[in-house]
């Protein structure tokens, strides 16, 4: 099992280190990604035994293990999605609507995983690419957003849908989302929430200058054009949070990925069931 985290958690290192002992002692052979490894036992790891690893070259193993919250994720799946590798993720963090459960809850999950008490979700992802500048990580399981950079003028984003001219979104930015992220920032900007294996795309504008420009839901295996022009230099291409900067008048090339983020579920548990207790769905909060 190979394990990644970051560097910005709460919870003590002493936890997670208990935690990665009790998959040893139940004979899981573990290796941690360095930088994480480094934050949690310093210089220490090799004497407890750790093996360490970087984070472009991840081993074989049968298995990731994501501890933080949806962040956290979206990295693992980014390193490991290549290798058909699935994605245990335990929150460290606050919401951790992507994890199968907390902390607290650590060892029981590993046990019912080890007891194959789970199934494993394929979930689409997308890539990007620019016809100006090469974008050193183009992959993303929740979204791809267009944003303004350096300037409060709105951005003209001319997209087109399956070579076909769609419209011009003009506004602060344009959201790209899978289903998975249709929770995350598609949601914040008005975007309909969706069911994580459905085969489609959501283009959520952001703050769009027009009533007309609503989200819309396509197939996905719909390739995606985007021309942005805007006043400043640059405007700034949001992949799952790691940003990259390209030119105005540049094209973006946004279409399905050839390979799929494989998500591990406990049994029980299903969209319906983290809707109501993560997002706190049709809660009566009177």
């Amino acid at each position: 099992m190979v394990i990644f985290g970051n560097t910005y958690q709460d919870v003590p290192s002493a936890r997670v280190l208990a935690l990665l002992d009790a998959l040893r002692q139940r004979g899981v052979g573990i290796a941690v990604e360095k930088e994480y490894l480094q934050y949690l036992c310093g210089d220490s790891g090799r004497e407890r035994g750790l093996e360490a690893f970087e984070a472009s070259q991840v081993p074989d193993a049968d298995m990731a293990l994501s501890l933080g919250g949806d962040g956290t994720f979206l990295t693992t799946a980014m390193w490991v999605s290549r290798q058909g590798m699935p994605i245990l993720g335990i929150n460290l963090g606050h919401l951790g609507y992507l994890t199968a459960g907390c902390l607290d809850e650590g060892m029981e999950i590993i046990d019912e995983v080890m007891a194959g008490k789970y199934r494993i979700e394929e979930r689409s992802m997308l890539q990007v690419s620019c016809d100006a500048v090469e974008i050193p990580h183009p992959w993303a399981l929740n979204e791809i957003a267009i944003l303004r950079h350096d300037t409060s003028s709105m951005l003209d984003m001319l997209t087109s849908l399956c070579g076909s001219e769609l419209t011009t979104y003009r506004g602060d930015g344009l959201i790209v989302s899978t289903p998975t992220g249709s929770t995350a920032y598609n949601m914040s900007v008005g975007g309909p929430i969706l069911e994580p294996t459905t085969a489609c795309l959501v283009l959520s504008p952001i703050s769009p200058h027009s009533l007309t420009m609503r989200p819309l839901v396509v197939r996905d295996d719909s390739q995606i054009a985007v021309r942005t022009h805007t006043r400043a230099t640059h405007y700034e291409v949001s992949i799952d949070g790691e940003v990259t900067l390209c030119p105005t008048g540049s094209v973006l090339t946004i279409e399905r990925a050839p390979y799929c983020a494989r998500v591990v579920q406990l049994q029980g548990k299903d969209f319906a069931n983290t809707l109501r207790q993560k997002l706190l769905w049709g809660t009566d909060r009177r």
